[in-house]
């Protein structure tokens, strides 16, 4: 069975988790040799050669089929931008709606041109770049041989039902987060309406956790049914001995990830200033960027912590790894976290962790600290017991590196690739 994989970054490029559990999964997927084109908007070249890679910017489209026509009108959600703009004057709409109907028409040139060139991020041009992705999706599933389609996420979601219309092949739909995760309740309808036509569309969605499940069911209208459930893993499962040294006497509690609602950091922050008032031998690390960062710092000087309390940036490869190897607490207070791969990763440094009850890991991750994410004395609690407490941090890192055997990647491929057979043999 030959599997055509849509994904949209691929390391050592990528931006965030959805790069690593692509990397994982076709990792797993070669150690039981499994047929795979995987696909990604731009290769840079010194990716892993785990599978037949195809890169999107340089596919050429034949736009004398009718069909490509025909699938890019059903990109109906492409909207450059919307005339209803509010307080403007008649002067400055007509301005407005002139510029926007050049700018229709210079994107409508580019986009059906007969290559394009991804930039392979998140940029502003991303919705344009979801849905000529969608178009390249249906060239190669017009050149290419295989048996199933199989679409990480919204981002590949257009490109997994062209790809399915184009060839009349099964569709897998990967879920590995949710509008609802990134934003709450405050739910992007663009983003939202391409996620639930990529699930309807699809014969089989996989969802990485029981929480995503709860939300595709509750949220989307998918049938209950239709959803199966597969945890991540981890890339290795070995401990890391470290011999990185600390520059500083104080212990070293981390919050790793993205700066955004999703992730918590605002309960983070809280919760570091509880346990600086009672414990002043302490440093608290806020490694990673995003949209809240600005504000986290400004939270910090208000608290008057700003001494004990570091912003790293983005940190990516060694400098993650040193991250972890320098901590003495890791802490993943995320509001909706569909896996949350990170805590596996301070598990392999010998971390001991503190994660939130509203994320996938705590469905697979027995021996970790688990509390709600709002509730930040619980969690200012559970940071100084490990810090102060040895035979607690002990116990649960004897018993998280057991934990962490049984979480590899060929594991998960194995699973998916019985959901292939399943829905290939339906």
């Amino acid at each position: 069975m030959k599997v055509l994989m849509f994904g949209w970054e691929f390391p050592p490029h990528i931006s965030g988790g959805l790069g690593t559990a692509c990397y994982g999964l076709v990792k797993g997927m070669a150690h039981h040799k499994q047929d795979l084109i995987f696909v990604v908007p731009k290769l840079w070249g010194d990716e892993d050669p785990l599978a037949e890679f195809v890169n999107a910017s340089d596919v050429e489209i034949d736009y004398r089929e009718r069909r490509f026509r025909d699938i890019w009108k059903n990109l109906t959600y492409l909207e450059v931008s919307s005339f209803l703009v509010p307080y403007l004057s008649p002067e400055e709409y007509h301005n407005h709606t002139e510029r926007l109907l050049k700018d229709q028409d210079e994107l409508e040139s580019s986009v059906l041109a007969n290559k394009f060139s991804f930039s392979g991020k998140y940029g502003k041009d991303l919705i344009l770049e979801v849905s000529r992705y969608a178009l390249v999706a249906a060239q190669i599933a017009k050149n290419k041989k295989f048996d199933l389609i199989h679409a990480h996420d919204w981002l590949s979601f257009p490109a997994g039902i062209a790809a399915k219309q184009m060839s009349g092949k099964p569709l897998i739909a990967h879920v590995h987060a949710t509008e609802f995760d990134r934003s709450g309740q405050t739910v992007n309808q663009r983003v939202y309406d391409i996620e639930r036509a990529g699930m309807e569309a699809a014969d089989k969605v996989i969802a990485v956790s029981h929480l995503t499940k709860n939300t595709i069911v509750a949220k989307y209208g998918i049938p209950e049914e239709k959803v199966t459930v597969v945890h991540n893993a981890v890339l290795d499962t070995s401990i890391i001995k470290s011999k990185e040294e600390k520059k500083v006497p104080e212990k070293i509690v981390t919050f790793l990830g993205r700066i955004t609602f999703q992730k918590g950091p605002e309960y983070f922050v809280e919760a570091a200033n509880k346990v600086i008032k009672k414990d002043d031998n302490v440093r608290f690390v806020m490694a990673g960027s995003g949209d809240l960062l600005n504000r986290m710092i400004l939270r910090v000087a208000e608290l008057r912590i700003g001494t004990k309390f570091h912003f790293t940036g983005f940190l990516k490869g060694d400098d993650v790894d040193k991250m972890f190897a320098l901590s003495d607490v890791y802490v993943m207070p995320s509001v909706s976290e569909p896996f949350g791969i990170s805590p596996l990763e301070a598990v392999r440094h010998n971390t001991p962790v503190i994660i939130s009850k509203q994320s996938g890991v705590a469905e697979v991750l027995q021996n970790a600290v688990k509390v709600d994410f709002w509730d930040i004395d619980a969690m200012a609690d559970a940071i100084f017991a490990l810090l102060h407490y040895n035979g607690i941090s002990k116990m649960f890192k004897e018993m998280g590196r057991e934990e962490l055997k049984k979480l590899k990647w060929e594991h998960v491929a194995k699973k998916v690739i019985d959901i292939y057979k399943q829905t290939v043999n339906q």
